[in-house]
Formats: C-alpha cells, sequence, structure tokens
C-alpha cells in the first residue's frame, strides 16, 4: 500500500469513528429539556470525498481542495423511518448550500448523502442561498423555504456589504427532486418565513419577520402573520404582528419564527430566535410561545425570557454567542427533537416533549417588561413554596 493509499485510509477510518460515536444526555438539566453531549454534525462530519481530491495524479499530497467551514441550521422532517437534516453547510469560501443528513434514531449516526442538494437557479442568480425551513403541509407537498441573498445594487461605490434577502421556495413529495417555485413577493426584505402546516379560511398562510434592512428590523414589530393564495405565486399584500419585540427583552433588536408550529391539543406550539444587542455583540436565544388552535395567528401563551441559551462551548464559533433553530421533528410518542446551531459552527440536539413544552408554555409568567414586575412574580413563587416546605417540616 502507497502512502497515499494509507493516508486516505487514515483518512475514512477517522471519519467512519467520529460518525459512530455515541451521543450521550448530558447529567444535568432544568426539566424543560435534555442536552446531549456531542454535537450532532459538525464541518468534519461532512464526507471525505467532498473536501479531498482522492487522485494522486492531481493531488499528490492529499491535501482538502473543498473545504468545509461549519455545518449548522438545518430544517428537520421524519421521513421513511428516518430522521432527516438540511442542513446549511458553509465552505470556506463563505458560500453556504444545502445537504441531507440521515440518522435512524435523531440523536447520532448522522450521514450526509453523497451529493448536496441542488437547488434550480432562478433568472436573478443568488449570492448565497440558506437556513431552510421544512413543511410537511396538508396539500401532500413538502415545501423548503430558505433565504435568498444578493447584493444590493443600491449600495455607495466601493461599500460591498450591503445586501438584500427574499424568501426563496422548493417543494417535493420525495426528498429527493425539487421543483423551485418564484421566491415570495414582499414589500419588506425577508430572511425568516415560515409556511404553516395547515390551510387557514383556504388559503397558505405564512410566518414572516418584515424588515427595513438585510440587517435591521427596523419598523418591523416582529414575528408577522400572512395569508396568500397559491405557493407557487406567493404574494405577501399584507401582515399582522403574532408575536411582537419589546425593549430590554431577548427580542428586543428581532425575533424569527424557527421551524413550522406543532399542533397540540391546547394549541399551536412555536420555537422561536430572539435577538438582543450587548457588549459582546448581537446575542441570539431562543424561546418558546404558543397561538390558538381556532385562530393560529392570536398569541395564547408568552413565556418570559429565553428557553435554550449558548452553554459551555456552544459560546464560542464564527459568530459567538449565538443559538439558532429552524428544524425540530416530533415522534409519534410525543418526543419532541429540537436541533439547534451554536455560534453558526455546529448543530446539536435536545430532546423533549410535547406534554412538557405545553406545561413550560402555559405555566410559566409572562415577561412584566420591568424590574418590579419581575420581583413580583418571584416573591409570589417564594411565598408558596415557603409554605409548602413549612407544612413539610
Amino acid at each position: 500500500m502507497s502512502l497515499l493509499d494509507r493516508r486516505i485510509q487514515t483518512l475514512l477510518e477517522v471519519h467512519e469513528a467520529l460518525l459512530c460515536k455515541k451521543n450521550t444526555p448530558l447529567s444535568h438539566n432544568n426539566g424543560w429539556y435534555q442536552r446531549y453531549e456531542n454535537p450532532v454534525l459538525t464541518a468534519a462530519h461532512t464526507p471525505v470525498f467532498w473536501r479531498y481530491d482522492l487522485d494522486p495524479e492531481t493531488n499528490p499530497f492529499m491535501m482538502e481542495r473543498f473545504g468545509i467551514n461549519a455545518t449548522m441550521n438545518a430544517g428537520a422532517i421524519k421521513w421513511q423511518g428516518k430522521y432527516l437534516l438540511m442542513v446549511r453547510v458553509e465552505g470556506v469560501d463563505r458560500k453556504s448550500f444545502f445537504a441531507i443528513a440521515e440518522s435512524p434514531n435523531g440523536i447520532d449516526n448522522f450521514r450526509f448523502r453523497d451529493y448536496p442538494v441542488t437547488i434550480p437557479e432562478k433568472d436573478d442568480p443568488a449570492t448565497n442561498l440558506y437556513d431552510m425551513r421544512l413543511t410537511l403541509h396538508e396539500d401532500g407537498w413538502i415545501y423548503g423555504i430558505f433565504c435568498v441573498e444578493r447584493f444590493d445594487e443600491t449600495a455607495e461605490q466601493g461599500d460591498l456589504s450591503k445586501a438584500k434577502a427574499s424568501a426563496g421556495i422548493i417543494r417535493t413529495k420525495d426528498m429527493i427532486s425539487w421543483e423551485r417555485l418564484p421566491d415570495v413577493e414582499s414589500k419588506s426584505q425577508q430572511r425568516n418565513v415560515v409556511l404553516h402546516p395547515e390551510f387557514v379560511d383556504g388559503k397558505y398562510a405564512l410566518y414572516t419577520r418584515p424588515q427595513d434592512g438585510f440587517i435591521n428590523a427596523g419598523s418591523g414589530l416582529g414575528i408577522g402573520w400572512a395569508l396568500v393564495d397559491d405557493m407557487a405565486h406567493a404574494v405577501i399584500a399584507g401582515e399582522k404582528i403574532v408575536d411582537r419585540r419589546f425593549y430590554h427583552t431577548i427580542k428586543e433588536l428581532k425575533n424569527g419564527e424557527g421551524p413550522a408550529p406543532v399542533k397540540t391539543p391546547k394549541g399551536w406550539l412555536h420555537l422561536a430566535h430572539g435577538v438582543r444587542a450587548c457588549a459582546a455583540g448581537l446575542r441570539y436565544v431562543l424561546y418558546l410561545y404558543m397561538t390558538s388552535l381556532e385562530d393560529p395567528s392570536k398569541l395564547i401563551a408568552s413565556p418570559g425570557g429565553y428557553f435554550m441559551a449558548p452553554e459551555g462551548e456552544e459560546r464560542v464559533g464564527d459568530v459567538s454567542n449565538v443559538l439558532f433553530s429552524n428544524g425540530w421533528i416530533v415522534d409519534d410518542d410525543g418526543t419532541v427533537f429540537i436541533y439547534y446551531a451554536s455560534s453558526d459552527t455546529r448543530i446539536h440536539v435536545a430532546t423533549s416533549t410535547v406534554e412538557r413544552l405545553v406545561d413550560y408554555c402555559l405555566q410559566t409568567p409572562e415577561d412584566g417588561l420591568a424590574t418590579f414586575a419581575s420581583v413580583q412574580v418571584l416573591n409570589r413563587l417564594i411565598d408558596r413554596n415557603l409554605t409548602i416546605l413549612n407544612k413539610v417540616k
């Protein structure tokens, strides 16, 4: 065996050992969810034959030719008995693309399909695509809505940082072949658009995030709601705000819907992200809320504060102090698999149950929007608990 053959064999063995590594639950949790020891996907999980040219004639030093920087922000779906993640994979060239990874249990042993997903191009080519949300709609299609980023031609000469965003749409019935539909038409920039899984008044319903610019929400007041007649020509004519952002909260700067909401006996369960500014930059956390079964645009529960925030190594990465989720899976037994990315670098999983998350939403106090209100909530909890403890004694 040649030295190059040995090098290839070593690369494959190390990669296989990583894919087969068992993921164990962490010993501590707060009762809301269960975190796990290892990320489920990192840049190192991508196939060796993506990153290396294995031909010794064209790669005599067996170096990486297509570098992968990160895996993050994955849409998720249970499909034909497997847990599928439609992952945002970012190359070292800063371009993102989509690739599907599959697992038999949703916790570990995720393996990428041989080829990434090829998204058909439109007449107005995009520079970057990312952050796929997958929705199995009652019309029989699986829709994917994602961010389409292009350079803003209104930028001043020499300013190469100004961008504009729209929401792209694809659909499939087999998770293999994809039909590209026209981008969502909107007066605002849209980076976080999610399709509701059921018709509402005979129309398709979208959760939106209207923004004045690519980064700043500006006059956009929070997570919006819009009805459209046809996903093949989705036009946002008007929006109402479902979940508002507020001063000095976890969603002061902006907030956005994560994956499609989950239907429960007590309402629609939503996972979202909130953003605030701090001395270290922007801090992204995850939070939950619920809307009415009868009117999915009506807020019925809004627990105060964050549901998940970066911990330990999750705080460090390309964009530190960030958690982001656009994918979760609910099993028939009510187990919820929450797939979240940390610091735009890697993907993790946390597990919970529908019953537990609904209880969290309905029993957790809302944000009183001021210190005095928070102390009142805490004092009431202390009073009840001290009464119980005194009875126990």
